[in-house]
């Protein structure tokens, strides 16, 4: 019987290979990389920032220095959706440790 899907591949199969001959490596990631925490931790500054001159656009509107409402509401967006998704990864990484701790060792 022909193999339409390709699973047996050109070998044959080798009874001899074992159930995870097939399983791909897992690889380690790569400890030259930044960690969570500094990814966290710059995402943090970052929405900080976006509030901060959110902030500075309204006070610059309200008092006459800037002349321009959809900047000030462009940069309220920015600053409400980088909380957001602060907010969410937060949320997932509570949900995560969470799980872990309910763990059974």
């Amino acid at each position: 019987m022909a193999d339409p899907v390709g699973l047996i591949g050109s070998g044959g199969v080798n009874p001899l290979q074992g159930a995870g001959a097939g399983q791909r490596k897992i690889e380690k990631a790569d400890p030259s990389g930044p960690s969570f925490r500094d990814v966290f931790l710059d995402t943090l500054r970052e929405a900080d920032k976006l509030q901060q001159d959110a902030t500075q656009a309204v006070e610059d509107l309200t008092t006459g220095r800037r002349n321009d409402p959809e900047g000030v509401i462009l940069a309220a967006q920015k600053a409400e959706t980088a909380f957001k998704m602060i907010q969410t990864l937060r949320n997932k990484v509570m949900q995560a440790y969470d799980e872990i701790k309910q763990m059974r060792v």
